[in-house]
């Protein structure tokens, strides 16, 4: 493997790995709510989300941020993009409890595979300590 086709994939371990929290909170959330189990109804959910991941990431990118700084921005940004597009795109009212849930769910999950992947990878540790 070449050496932009390994720094390509790395890149894009991070944004499949936020894309995974979404894709649990989602199903979490569906079950929780006893809402139908289809397909469709998942995507329609999950959608936005996924949306505020991509634009949240590549933001963080072009930003060059430290990993620090882009973990906060990837998740912030996520759950933002998503409540936005929620409400502009799909008509859903702001729902408070709803922004919480969304909020402290995605934070524990992308800000905590990051932090288990820190500890467990010395070389991550220090990139992390780096900036």
């Amino acid at each position: 493997m070449t050496e932009p086709t390994r720094v390509a994939g790395r890149r894009l371990v991070a944004p499949l790995v936020d894309l995974l929290c979404v894709v649990v909170f989602v199903l979490i959330g569906r079950r929780n709510h006893h809402e139908d189990p289809g397909f469709t109804g998942f995507l329609a959910v999950a959608w936005p989300f996924a949306v505020g991941v991509v634009v949240a990431s590549a933001a963080a990118g072009l930003a060059r941020l430290g990993a620090r700084k882009r973990a906060f921005v990837v998740w912030l940004g996520t759950v933002v993009v998503g409540m936005v597009l929620r409400i502009v795109a799909q008509g859903h009212e702001f729902k408070i409890a709803f922004v919480i849930v969304a909020t402290v769910f995605l934070g524990a999950t992308m800000l905590g595979w990051r932090f288990v992947a820190w500890r467990g990878v010395p070389r991550l540790r220090e990139r992390f300590r780096a900036r």
